[in-house]
């Protein structure tokens, strides 16, 4: 008799459909798609995908979808790694991981550069989802995961980041007062020693403003013998400091089980990009399984605040 596995498991709810979107749905030559960051559209739900070519760097696609769970894929590329001007000296190794928020009624991608001088935070903007405007180099080396807040915190813009110490990464929050100059960065959660997460966190939802804190749904690592293993935890921030931590989850609220999860071109990966929360309160969550496809799960709001901490 086939065992079943526990619903309960996992709080995250996976879509019975996933994966959402695998390399079989690009619609040009390509090695694997992942990390797909969602912008909620008149039309619907749209992915920035990223996409790794078969030569070898990342590049970002767009999807389309009216349900926010069947996506159709642009023939072609809507950003590619920049040639000239002077992102170039940065992008030589692709585009990576894009980061969607709406801010002030304008749709910004937080990215990251990589190149030989190490990976980059820089921040483009869109009107219509298929061209977009780079804006700024907006880290020194050595930093990825950033993203933005969707308004000000007590007058100024605010982001979160991940930059790199003695091997390890920690979440921060930095703030400006034009998306272009930062500083004022305070850390927000460290790995947590002994646990799930106790080797590398990344910021990897725009954070979700409640009436209890900003929730922030991120992405943390646990080193073992075989290797990394990505996982989805929350954590719940003050709204005027949220370097402040309110409470955090002890245990993933989904882990890598299902072969899709499992299997692929960086095995044992979970990793939220992205979240869609309807007028009811359930929320779509995006995110990359084994750096090989794009998965949903969903729950709602309460759940997490509730069950999750």
């Amino acid at each position: 008799m086939k065992k079943t596995r526990c619903p309960a498991s996992d709080l995250l709810q996976r879509w019975e459909g996933n994966p959402a979107i695998t390399m079989e749905d690009i619609p040009f030559r390509a090695n694997t798609v992942f990390n797909g960051a969602p912008i909620v559209t008149e039309d619907g739900v749209y992915l920035l995908l990223r996409i790794e070519g078969q030569h070898g760097y990342s590049f970002f696609a767009l999807a389309r979808s009216t349900d926010g769970l069947n996506f159709s894929i642009d023939k072609k590329p809507v950003m590619l790694p920049a040639k000239e001007g002077p992102f170039a000296l940065y992008e030589t190794k692709g585009i990576e991981d894009p980061r969607v928020t709406i801010l002030e009624d304008t749709c910004y991608v937080v990215y990251t550069a990589v190149g030989n001088r190490g990976p980059r935070i820089a921040l483009a903007k869109t009107t219509d989802y298929v061209n977009y405007e780079r804006i700024a180099l907006i880290s020194e080396p050595g930093n990825k995961d950033g993203l933005l807040f969707p308004r000000k915190i007590r007058g100024r813009y605010a982001r979160f980041d991940r930059p790199i110490g003695f091997g390890k990464g920690c979440i921060w929050v930095s703030y400006s007062p034009d998306l272009v100059n930062w500083g004022g960065s305070e850390e927000v959660i460290k790995p947590h020693e002994g646990f799930w997460d106790e080797f590398r966190v990344g910021a990897s939802v725009t954070p979700i403003e409640t009436d209890e804190g900003w929730l922030e749904i991120y992405h943390g690592v646990k080193m073992t013998s075989a290797g990394p293993i990505y996982r989805i935890g929350a954590v719940l921030l003050d709204l005027d400091y949220p370097s402040k931590v309110i409470k955090r989850t002890s245990q993933p609220i989904l882990s890598p089980r299902e072969d899709y999860e499992r299997i692929g071109d960086i095995g044992n990966v979970c990793f939220a990009c992205g979240a869609v929360m309807a007028d009811d309160g359930e929320m779509k969550i995006y995110y990359g399984a084994a750096d090989t496809s794009i998965c949903v799960a969903t729950c709602t709001l309460d759940q997490i605040l509730t069950e999750a901490f």
